[in-house]
């Protein structure tokens, strides 16, 4: 890359951000945690990552005025990629602890693990440790998108209790079946990527996701 690219790594108190930005700055990313909406107007890309409930994260982001600035970026056409509470915050609305408002970016709802599978097996809550992600029927094409290279069923790091449903399934990059229920675990949206897993955990596929991403931000530079 011949410019350094600015990202912002969204902080709003709901998570350890220093292994995103350890992982972005390996790559060769200029990553700056920041909770100052201003800062959000400079960068060429957002990272919102997270872990924690739904209902917390959209409070702090509220209470930090990120909520706008956010969206004005995506609005923007500018690159942005969510990970695991990330994800689920770009979604409309989620049934965790009651019912919140998301985002609204992409529409549909979080939901939770049912305790009881398809096979009626009891289902471990949450999911914790690696999983495989997949192309289904429906899914779209991973050429040109962060997942380029990535092989099928690619183990990636997970940990959550709640999955997202998204309203139109065209926007689902990725499936992971757990314990008998298959979900969406990726999403591509226009200029919005997102993951329910943790790349930055996932060994040296996940740092690919990094890359890629990357990649594709410098092409339009």
């Amino acid at each position: 890359m011949s410019k350094k690219i600015k990202v912002a790594i969204i902080d709003y108190q709901l998570s350890n951000l220093f292994s995103v930005q350890h992982a972005c700055n390996f790559i060769g990313l200029d990553a700056k945690i920041t909770s100052d909406k201003k800062e959000l107007e400079s960068v060429d890309g957002i990272i919102l990552p997270g872990v924690g409930a739904f209902g917390d994260a959209m409070d702090n982001l509220k209470k930090l005025d990120l909520i706008q600035p956010i969206k004005e970026f995506i609005s923007k056409g500018k690159p942005f990629m969510g990970i695991c509470l990330g994800l689920q915050l770009l979604f409309s609305e989620s049934q965790e602890f009651g019912r919140h408002q998301g985002l609204d970016i992409i529409k549909g709802s979080v939901k939770k693990f049912p305790k009881i599978n398809p096979k009626n097996e009891q289902v471990k809550i949450p999911q914790i440790g690696w999983n495989t992600i997949y192309k289904g029927k429906k899914t779209q094409s991973w050429d040109k998108t962060p997942f380029e290279k990535i092989s099928q069923n690619e183990f990636m790091y997970f940990i959550h209790s709640y999955f997202t449903d998204p309203s139109d399934q065209k926007v689902i990059l990725s499936l992971t079946n757990y314990s008998g229920i298959e979900y969406c675990s990726s999403i591509m949206y226009k200029n919005v990527f997102a993951t329910q897993f943790h790349p930055e955990k996932s060994g040296p596929e996940g740092i690919k996701i990094y890359q890629n991403w990357a990649s594709n931000i410098s092409k339009d530079l």
